[in-house]
C-alpha cells in the first residue's frame, strides 16, 4: 500500500538531459518498453557526457489536448540522465532542455505497479485542494532508493505547475 504523503512546491532551476526518446502510452511503456529502455540506458550511460550523477530520470512530456489519455495514448517519454552541460550526444539517444519551472514535489513510497495511485493523488485531490494547475509535463528521478517492486521503493515525482 502506497504510503500517503503531502506534495510540497519546489522551485527548480533549468536542467538539460541526455536519453532515449520514445513515443508510447502508458499501457505500451509498462509493458516491457519501458524496462528495456531503462536496460539500454543503464548499459550505456557511461556514454553520456557531463553526467551529474547516477540516477535516471523518466521525463514524461503530454499533448495538450483535452482528450488526452495517458493510459492509451501516446506521449513522449525521455529516460535519461541530467548532465551539467550539453556535450556529444551517444547515437541513437537525444538531448533534452527542461526549462525552469515550479513543480509538485512527491515521493512515492511503495511497489512502482502502485505508482498510479501517488499520479492520481497528485493530478487530482492535490490539484483541486491547492488550486495549482498542472503543465504538459512531469518527471520521477530513479536513484538508489529505486527498488522497483518492494514495498520500500522511493520514487520522487516532479508535476511542472502553471504559473
Amino acid at each position: 500500500m502506497v504510503q500517503k504523503r503531502e506534495a510540497a512546491v519546489v522551485a527548480l532551476p533549468l536542467f538539460h538531459v541526455v536519453g532515449y526518446k520514445v513515443e508510447a502510452s502508458v499501457q505500451e511503456f509498462e509493458s516491457g518498453l519501458g524496462k528495456k529502455t531503462y536496460l539500454s540506458l543503464i548499459e550505456r550511460k557511461a556514454e553520456i557526457q557531463h553526467r551529474k550523477n547516477d540516477h535516471i530520470l523518466l521525463i514524461q512530456i503530454y499533448p495538450m489536448a483535452a482528450d488526452f489519455i495517458p493510459q492509451t495514448d501516446r506521449f513522449t517519454n525521455i529516460v535519461c540522465c541530467e548532465v551539467s552541460e550539453l556535450g556529444n550526444v551517444p547515437l541513437q539517444m537525444a538531448s533534452h532542455t527542461v526549462a525552469e519551472s515550479k513543480y509538485a514535489a512527491y515521493t512515492h513510497i511503495g511497489p512502482e505497479s502502485e505508482l498510479s495511485l501517488s499520479y492520481n493523488y497528485l493530478y487530482g485531490e492535490w490539484m483541486e485542494e491547492t488550486g495549482h494547475v498542472p503543465q504538459h509535463y512531469d518527471f520521477e528521478v530513479w536513484d538508489e532508493r529505486y527498488q522497483p517492486e518492494s514495498p520500500d521503493n522511493e520514487i520522487d515525482i516532479f508535476v511542472a505547475l502553471k504559473g
